[in-house]
């Protein structure tokens, strides 16, 4: 699918999606907790969609209460082998993660709760992105685990025991919180030792996460975490924030564009891409910070550095930003984008570059963009659905309509992303 999108102002107050890295934290938590919790503000993008199929391949039952609102059965029995721990009774021996890397990651040291084999599957780019960290670490902890050319698909078997393991955490940190997760649930006391960890703000969410559900995991400076074993998560009544990621395009789009409130966010929230107000304060956007919504009021923007590596999520965002300012602005942590939904670093590239843009990487690690004015054309989304919403954000101030093609892709994480911006457009008339 195409979608045409043709200069314009924005005014209004769009709203984002739930925050699916909290919304598949709480699915998994749901899963692995004793009783029935209930999951409020959760929409389904295909990500979210995809963490749904996956506790119920695990076992959970699933309850949909009203459009925004699930409840949910864990999966987890107790018994006594090698002490009490939990087992997991999955109801299928394959769970599909579609294109979500979270999924993928998060779900597989879950899977090795059981005690009899999972294939884990994937589709499009998840099928090119690392998977052999993962299997690594679950060997480590007592866990089968086999990848394919160190790729999807995945087996994994349980039982995962405990005890000490070594992981690279410079790729990612999904696959960290899925093993934070389920060590609780393990018989034995687990030393989990993380080389060189990346986007840290992540696990604040996952270690906080797990404490709303009952349990306590320790850490120092990231490279040392602590997990009593014997553990056993409670069910809550939980309800998941907005998504800093969608509305930090939001506000991108806002502070290029005209004026937006966007509401369902806090900047206390332990969200990674809350850094992007820091991105538009650097480059001249007016930002008021109120209890749940932040507004952007459009100014001249000024060229500026920033550091996203542990917000990589944040660079087509940043590079809105950096476009619309007058100078060359400088993104560091660049080499997190290329196992991405695709290599984002050469997306940005290549498609700012159709519209007149000029993005370059001078070096692995560094991303800069000269600000200018935009053209018309047309361009593709790569597949990715951040690219795509970027694409869209700078061509309201482009000097004609500009066709992106495969915008349909906004669905994993923000379905109604165009819909929301015509919105704003026609309360700017």
């Amino acid at each position: 699918m195409e979608r045409t999108v043709r200069p314009a102002l924005l005014r209004g107050a769009p709203t984002p999606p739930c925050s699916k890295s909290y919304a598949q934290r709480a699915l998994a938590l749901a899963l692995l907790a004793e009783g029935r919790t209930t999951l409020r503000n959760l929409d389904l993008c295909d990500d979210t969609r995809r963490a749904l199929d996956a506790i119920r391949t695990l076992g959970a039952r699933i309850e949909r209460l009203d459009a925004s609102t699930v409840a949910v059965e864990g999966g987890l029995r107790y018994g006594r082998l090698s002490g009490e721990r939990c087992v997991l009774r999955p109801a299928a021996d394959r769970l599909h993660a579609g294109e979500s890397g979270l999924a993928a990651r998060l779900f597989a040291p879950l899977a090795a709760l059981a005690d009899r084999p999972l294939l884990i599957e994937g589709e499009g780019t998840l099928l090119h992105r690392p998977m052999q960290t993962v299997a690594d670490a679950l060997r480590q902890l007592g866990a089968r685990a086999e990848a394919t050319d160190g790729r999807l698909p995945l087996t994994v078997c349980g039982p995962l025991r405990g005890g000490e393991a070594r992981i690279d955490g410079s790729v990612s940190s999904q696959f960290a919180t899925g093993l934070l997760l389920a060590l609780p649930c393990c018989a034995e006391e687990t030393v989990l030792r993380l080389s060189d960890a990346v986007s840290t703000p992540y696990l604040d969410m996952t270690i906080a996460a797990a404490e709303r559900f009952g349990a306590a995991i320790f850490q120092r400076d990231y490279a040392e975490f602590y997990v009593p074993g014997g553990q056993r998560y409670r069910a809550v009544d939980y309800t998941i924030e907005g998504d800093w990621s969608a509305a930090a395009m939001l506000l991108a789009a806002g502070a290029v564009a005209g004026e937006v409130t966007v509401g369902g966010i806090s900047r206390l929230s332990r969200q990674a891409d809350t850094r992007f107000c820091e991105a538009l304060a650097r480059a001249g956007a007016v930002v008021v910070d109120e209890a749940h919504a932040v507004t952007v009021v459009r100014r001249p923007l000024r060229a500026f550095e920033f550091d996203a590596t542990d917000c990589p999520d944040l660079f087509p965002a940043l590079a809105v930003l950096g476009a619309a300012a007058e100078g060359t602005t400088v993104l560091r942590g660049a080499s997190r984008l290329r196992h991405k939904e695709c290599d984002r670093g050469a997306a940005l590239r290549e498609e700012y570059g159709r519209l007149g843009i000029e993005i370059e990487m001078p070096e692995a690690d560094v991303m800069t963009v000269r600000g200018g004015a935009p053209r018309g054309g047309r361009v593709s989304a790569h597949g990715d659905h951040r690219i795509a919403m970027s694409l869209a954000a700078t061509a309201l101030r482009a000097d004609a309509p500009v066709t992106i093609e495969g915008a349909e892709c906004v669905a994993k994480s923000f379905p109604e992303f165009f819909e929301q911006l015509e919105r704003c457009t026609a309360g700017a008339k």
